[in-house]
């Protein structure tokens, strides 16, 4: 996973991180908003303004197209930030970058706090 904080979240910017983060295979779910309409990778959207969670489109029992993971990293972002009681601005980047890093890792080792104190 990848998290940026970036000056504007337009459409432009969108496609040109998950032009940069992702495979030409990968498969991208999303919300209706337009912006994510000429995304160039395999695309399927779930209508939340129809009321419409989640979706099953291959016939197999999983609803594969919803934006819970999405949505659910945020709500890790949110959680890492919490205990900080507010950051500067500036320094954001910094922070959601460990979270970011945190996350991928999935779990805090020695080898993770290793790696943070070599970068200080």
């Amino acid at each position: 996973m990848r998290l940026r904080v970036v000056k504007r979240t337009t459409k432009a910017t969108l496609k040109k991180h998950v032009q940069l983060f992702t495979t030409p295979q990968a498969r991208v779910y999303t919300d209706e908003w337009s912006g994510y309409a000429d995304l160039e990778r395999k695309h399927a959207t779930v209508e939340h303004g129809r009321k419409e969670w989640a979706r099953d489109d291959d016939g197999d029992g999983v609803r594969e197209v919803h934006t819970n993971t999405s949505e659910g990293m945020w709500t890790s972002v949110r959680n890492f930030l919490r205990p900080f009681r507010g950051v500067h601005k500036h320094y954001l980047g910094h922070y959601v970058a460990v979270c970011e890093f945190s996350i991928n890792l999935k779990r805090v080792s020695p080898a993770f706090i290793s790696a943070l104190v070599k970068k200080h």
